[in-house]
This record gives structure tokens, C-alpha cells and sequence, in this order.
């Protein structure tokens, strides 16, 4: 890519908009042009208005300290100076989906982190590696809004990504019956245990709307496109529990599953370690090289040792072996600020780049 596109970031000053900052720091194809936030942050310097709220482990990039941060309400302003933008507003679901969909009507196309749009029936909600065909219904989308190159596309909850990419790689032998328990970090809520001291020898067994995504957003992923909206697929049956826990990043998965064809272990093994897709095929900068990663012994992964795994965008497994009751049970484990949120939105945004659906204006 001769010339850099030009990114902004709504919601820039919050968690996962400092996550992106960091992200895109010397990124060979992406570089930060423009940062938006309420209209209490506008006008500042990005370092003004984040104060002493930054809460990334590397230090604030310099090239982004002086950029003057933006009204996010400011549409046409932020619209002129991007080729597109990552969006991760803190607002209500109702006033995400509107500003998400007044940039894609601006022309912009949308790549979001938030949760607003992701049954919206012809925005597609991608984990590259699974479903990159579901791309394919975004000219549908840019039909009903009437934009020549605006839209809107989603990456999905970032617990699933702990155990939808092993199941997914089985889906020869057909799972029809899944159960899992998530065992989340804190940062998920955006939280460190600065800032969340009740989390410190703590287990909280509620995370408000998390088990309704976690049962149902694997299936939008493995349903298909049909007449210009995604059909959500029937199978299979998946169940969850979902629990915040004192881990600063790293969403585990305790996960059972029973096959229309059971496999074996080592044919599970085998596919595991097998499995690849379009990210890794077209060399994609934040993919990762080995996307699943199995563990033999028996007490990995953990969070603290390899949430980190591939610059933290691939999927750990671990403890494969038979159930008394379901065929199989394993754990999985993925970082829940990266591939399960900014990185994930950023390898959206590179498969749709690579495909032609993002250029520059």
C-alpha cells in the first residue's frame, strides 16, 4: 500500500479507544488522522482530554498527543478528514446505532466495536478467520442507505472468541449441543483493579446481557446470506454462563460439546492445528500466524501466561478429553481487549481493505 488510509476513532478517549491508538501505531497500511469523543473532550489535546485515564501498559503514542480531539456529534467535520473509522462511543444502543449509521450515510465506512449494530439483519458481524462471506451482503446494506461507499461492519462479543474458533473448526463433525462457562476479565468492563478495587478477591456470577450474546451471536456467525440480510443458523444448541472474575485481561471458556459425528481426539487435534483462513492466506499485518494453539499439559493456558499468544489475536485450548455426559470437554482462552475487541475491529478492517471494500477517498 503506497499511501496510508487515514483512520479516525470515535470514542477515542475510553478503554477500547485507547486500545486502538495503541493498535495503530506505526501500522503499515492505517494511521490515526482524526479522534472524536463527547463534546466535553472537544477541543482538547488527545492528551488533555485522556489525563491520567490512560490505561494501556505501553506509553501514549507522540503522534497522537497533539491531535485535537473532535465532537463525536460532528459528523460532516470528522467525516472530511477520514477515509474511515473504528467506533467505540460510550452510549446508549439507540444513539450508537444512529451515529454508526449517520457516518456510514456520510460516506464513511464504519468498522465498530460496539455490540449496537451487530443484529442489524445486513451489517455483517465478522471473526475474519470464520466468516469472511459474510462481506458479501454490505452492497445490500449500502443499497438501503443509499451510500456509494458507506456502511457499517461489526466484529462480535468478545467472550465467544474464546471457544467459537475450536468449535468452528469441527464443524465437519457437526456440534449440536455446546455448554460454557466464560470466566471473564475485568477489563471486558472496561475496568482495571485500580478503578474496580471490589473485583480484587472477587467472583461475580452476572455479567448484564453477556449469556444472551454468547448463546446466540455464534450463531449469526455460522448462518448464511440470503436475499441481502444474514439468516442466523439453527445449530447448534449452545447454553452459557458467564462470570466476571478477578483476571486483568483474558476471557477463559470451560466448554462441553456433543457431535452429530463424534470425532476422535487426534482428528480434533489435527484440525485444530490445521485451521487457517482468508487472514492468514492473504498475510493480513494483525494476523496472527498459527491461529489455535493447543496446550498438552494439563493446566494451560492461563490467562497470565498466554493471553498474550501471537501479539494476543490468537486462541488458546487446552484439556481436550472425553465427558461421561457430553462427547468432549476442553478450555479455551482469548484476549478479550485484543482479538476479542480493538484487534479484533482492526483485522475486520484489514480483511476489508485487502478486499476492496475500504479505500481511500
Amino acid at each position: 500500500m503506497s499511501e496510508k488510509l487515514k483512520v479516525g476513532i470515535l470514542g477515542g478517549t475510553g478503554m477500547v479507544g485507547q486500545r486502538f491508538v495503541s493498535l495503530l501505531e506505526n501500522h503499515p497500511w492505517f494511521e490515526v488522522a482524526a479522534i472524536a469523543a463527547s463534546p466535553r473532550s472537544a477541543g482538547k489535546t488527545y492528551e488533555e482530554a485522556v489525563g491520567g485515564r490512560w490505561k494501556m501498559s505501553t506509553p501514549m503514542p507522540e503522534a497522537v498527543k497533539h491531535i485535537i480531539v473532535k465532537n463525536v456529534n460532528e459528523v460532516e467535520e470528522v467525516a472530511s478528514c477520514v477515509d474511515f473509522v473504528f467506533s467505540a462511543v460510550d452510549m446508549t444502543k439507540d444513539e450508537i446505532k444512529a451515529i454508526e449509521e449517520a457516518y456510514a450515510k456520510a460516506e464513511i465506512p464504519v468498522v465498530s466495536n460496539n455490540s449496537a449494530h451487530r443484529w442489524t439483519p445486513d451489517v455483517p458481524m465478522v471473526i475474519p478467520e470464520i466468516n469472511p462471506e459474510h462481506l458479501e451482503v454490505i452492497p445490500f446494506q449500502k443499497k438501503r442507505l443509499g451510500t456509494l461507499r458507506g456502511f457499517i461492519a461489526v466484529k462480535p462479543n468478545c467472550s465467544i472468541q474464546s471457544y467459537t474458533p475450536a468449535l468452528h473448526a469441527l464443524k465437519q463433525f457437526g456440534p449440536k449441543v455446546v455448554v460454557a462457562t466464560t470466566y471473564q476479565a475485568i477489563s471486558g468492563a472496561g475496568k482495571t483493579f485500580k478503578d474496580w478495587p471490589e473485583m480484587v478477591d472477587n467472583v461475580i456470577p452476572f455479567i448484564g446481557g453477556e449469556e444472551e450474546k454468547s448463546e446466540q451471536e455464534p450463531l449469526r456467525i455460522w448462518g448464511k446470506v440470503e436475499d441481502g440480510v444474514i439468516k442466523k443458523a439453527d445449530a447448534p444448541l449452545i447454553t452459557t454462563q458467564c462470570i466476571r472474575v478477578p483476571v486483568s485481561d483474558g476471557h477463559t471458556a470451560a466448554v462441553f460439546v456433543s457431535f452429530e459425528k463424534k470425532p476422535t481426539k487426534e482428528e480434533i487435534l489435527k484440525c485444530w492445528a490445521e485451521y487457517k483462513g482468508e487472514p492468514q492466506e492473504l498475510g493480513l499485518p494483525s494476523a496472527p500466524k498459527q491461529f489455535i494453539k493447543y496446550f498438552e499439559e494439563d493446566n494451560r493456558p492461563q490467562a497470565k501466561l498466554d493471553r498474550d499468544y501471537e501479539k494476543g489475536m490468537g486462541v488458546c485450548l487446552g484439556r481436550l478429553r472425553e465427558d461421561t455426559v457430553y462427547d468432549y470437554k476442553f478450555v479455551g482462552l482469548s484476549h478479550n481487549t485484543l482479538r476479542g475487541a480493538a484487534g479484533g475491529a482492526v483485522l475486520v478492517a484489514e480483511l476489508l481493505t485487502a478486499k476492496g471494500y475500504i479505500k481511500a477517498k
